[in-house]
């Protein structure tokens, strides 16, 4: 053993003292050599050079030239400083264009701690116990929004009963030359259970938790007194030009004589309803539904009355009701949603007419009521697109998980700065060695040094490899034939 007064005979080479590049490494005009593999050890990084050529393993020796008589091995020639400083430069510029490939950037880094960092925490366990269940919460939220997105897109919906209030309002003369006018309105309101709350208390307040009435039409037309009115005697409101939702409509005008007006209601049916034939209102009892539900109750019929053949199941036989509808004995059931759409039309829209009156003391007169069943959506389904909509949970969230992950990562850089005191504390000497070589190392690949290495080259088993000769007479052949530097030249 080696004491700090009696060193080694064998002195180390300086891993950090720089070495000129071998001026063997010249590239071969003919291109360049095949690379061999090489092993890999952690703790010695061998690359292969970017300027020496690389020999094939097992690859036999070139016949000498006979003009060839060398007797001897023979030495490398020193490189002047300028070919070492352009080949230095040579490997430093070929470092910058091949640089290590880099790792994705992502977003967050993970919440999970690992094993080695939980072993010097034990209270990470609660923190692990949280992770699991904010996982299981995840997937129970990810499964109900798909079930919100599946039933939002058939949303269900109920039959209640809107109730359409038409009057009058009118103002007498403000002064004597202006004369009186008079406003129309017409507004609704949807009743529970079809049972006004208030009856004796004029117009409820709408309801916010239903659509607004405009929504349930997609046309409205007002018809005045042409012989009264002659300028725009029609007043037309439609939803495909007014994309937002109303309570009621208004239409003022000045008169002071009273007329009958016409108003006209379309309604917008969603999903689209239509008015169904004679003979299929006395099969199916109902006069306005969407096809779907008519296709239903057609199957309904059929089952109820077991009219389905038992040879082929795909066809049904047609009694006194089915025949009056399709005009057949035997029809199948692929062909039903054809042969009833000449059983749908359109349905009729809904005509109301309404006296203006300008007498009285300017409060509203001629009330009308008018009942009109439609389907409205469940108040639910409201909430839930209201659920999927927002996002200002979901950034709460990304805020909260962005502090854990910056948490984390602080525990992580805490744990290397222990490992790292640790390891000096056990051993300095040791630990202090291998951080050095370790930055040399860094150093080496930083400036471009990581192909040489100068432990190989200074065995003469390196200069004995085949590659040699071919290169001493490449060498020879690019120098000048009066040059004094020539390999045995005193």
């Amino acid at each position: 053993m080696a004491s700090p007064n009696n060193p080694p005979t064998t002195t180390p080479t300086n891993p950090n003292q720089p070495r000129p590049p071998h001026p063997l490494s010249a590239p071969s005009p003919l291109g360049p050599p095949n690379a061999s593999p090489f092993p890999h050890h952690p703790h010695h990084f061998q690359t292969s050079s970017p300027s020496l050529p690389s020999v094939p393993p097992k690859r036999p020796p070139p016949p000498k030239p006979p003009s060839s008589s060398l007797s001897t091995p023979l030495r490398p020639p020193q490189s002047t400083p300028s070919s070492a400083a352009t080949s230095s430069s040579t490997l430093f510029k070929t470092a910058e264009l091949t640089p290590a490939a880099r790792r994705k950037k992502r977003k967050l880094p993970e919440k999970q701690l690992p094993d080695r960092v939980a072993a010097l925490l034990p209270e990470s366990a609660l923190y692990t116990q949280l992770l699991e269940f904010e996982s299981r919460i995840d997937s129970a939220m990810a499964r109900k929004k798909i079930d919100i997105q599946d039933s939002l897109k058939s949303p269900p919906s109920v039959q209640r009963t809107l109730r359409v209030y038409v009057f009058n309002t009118h103002t007498p003369r403000p002064t004597p030359s202006e004369p009186p006018s008079w406003t129309l309105r017409i507004v609704g309101r949807i009743l529970e259970d079809g049972v006004d709350p208030d009856p004796l208390g004029g117009l409820p307040k709408p309801n916010p938790s239903y659509p607004k009435f405009s929504s349930f039409f997609k046309r409205v037309t007002i018809a005045l007194d042409p012989a009264l009115y002659p300028e725009n005697p029609v007043i037309v409101w439609e939803s495909s030009r007014s994309p937002a939702a109303h309570e009621g409509f208004e239409v003022k005008r000045k008169g002071e004589k009273e007329f009958t007006t016409s108003i006209r209601l379309e309604m917008n049916y969603v999903p689209e309803k239509f008015k169904l034939s004679p003979p299929l209102i006395e099969l199916l009892g109902i006069e306005v539904d969407t096809r779907a539900r008519v296709l239903a109750g057609i199957w309904n019929y059929v089952k109820a009355r077991k009219l389905q053949s038992s040879t082929d199941p795909s066809y049904f036989s047609c009694d006194n009701g089915l025949r009056r509808v399709f005009n057949e004995d035997r029809i199948k059931f692929s062909a039903v949603s054809q042969k009833i759409t000449q059983h749908l039309t359109p349905p009729q829209a809904i005509h109301l007419e309404h006296r203006v009156r300008l007498s009285g003391n300017g409060a509203a007169s001629g009330n009308a009521c008018y009942d009109v069943l439609v389907d409205v959506p469940l108040p639910l389904q409201r909430e839930m697109s209201a659920f999927l909509a927002n996002t200002d949970r979901h950034k709460e969230i990304e805020a909260y998980d962005e502090a854990i992950c910056g948490a984390i990562k602080k525990i992580h850089e805490h744990r290397r700065r222990r490992a790292f005191f640790l390891g000096f504390s056990q051993n300095p000497v040791e630990f202090i060695n291998a951080l050095i070589a370790s930055q040399g190392r860094d150093l080496k690949l930083v400036a471009g040094e990581a192909g040489r290495n100068a432990e190989r080259e200074r065995r003469a088993e390196f200069y004995n490899q085949p590659w040699v000769e071919d290169a001493i007479i490449r060498y020879l052949n690019r120098k000048p034939a009066g040059g004094n530097d020539a390999p045995g030249s005193m």
